[in-house]
């Protein structure tokens, strides 16, 4: 059998929805909305056999069909899980696993839905761990002119002006969805290479300086 030899294409995927069977729509979509927190994105079919319940910018998918829980588990990251953790308390959701720090850096718990499907909801630790002793030193390079130079690069593969392109990320700061296209991002990843520009790193969190 020949060997396929066909060059891996880049993928751009930008969304993963899970979808879970469900024996009653309306029930399941009662629970989510009123036990858990989400909102009702949509139903299809009359009476509805699919539906979309939304937690915050994240989608899931209900359809009509024989649960099938074994082995599957659905995680949510979330901003805060303790006060979600409270709220599905007060609303006796059935808790699997209590709400902990757990050593992989993030702080979650696990419930039970109604057809048995198991849900996890955390939030990143971004402190944890012992603190991460620093030593300044002189850069030959401040960043401020780092900055500077990756703010040129940027407008320039963009085909902005300087000015206008730091006024579209002022204007988009505060917005849920940027002014950049998931090209633009890989480019910016490969400028902050170029130009020794990193922060992305959850550890600097815990940087004490000596």
């Amino acid at each position: 059998m020949p060997m396929n030899t066909a060059a891996t294409p880049f993928v751009e995927c930008e969304q993963i929805h899970a979808g879970l069977a469900v024996t009653d729509i309306a029930a399941a979509i009662d629970f989510y909305t009123k036990k858990l927190g989400f909102k009702l994105a949509f139903t299809w079919g009359d009476p509805p056999t699919f539906a979309g319940v939304n937690l915050d910018k994240v989608q899931m998918f209900l359809r009509k069909g024989t649960p099938d829980p074994k082995g599957c588990v659905v995680y949510f990251l979330v901003g805060d899980a303790d006060q979600l953790y409270e709220f599905h308390r007060a609303n006796d959701v059935t808790i699997a696993e209590p709400i902990d720090d757990r050593p992989y850096g993030i702080r979650d718990y696990v419930v039970r839905d109604l057809h048995g499907y198991y849900l996890s909801f955390g939030h990143h630790l971004f402190n944890a761990g012992p603190s991460i002793k620093i030593e300044r030193v002189d850069v030959p390079v401040r960043l401020e002119k780092r900055l500077a130079a990756l703010l040129e690069d940027l407008a320039e593969h963009k085909r902005m002006s300087v000015n206008s392109c730091l006024e579209e990320m002022l204007l988009h700061t505060n917005d849920g969805v940027g002014p950049h296209t998931q090209t633009t991002l890989r480019h910016i990843q490969e400028l902050k290479k170029k130009h020794g520009i990193d922060y992305d790193s959850h550890a600097s969190y815990r940087f004490a300086e000596e």
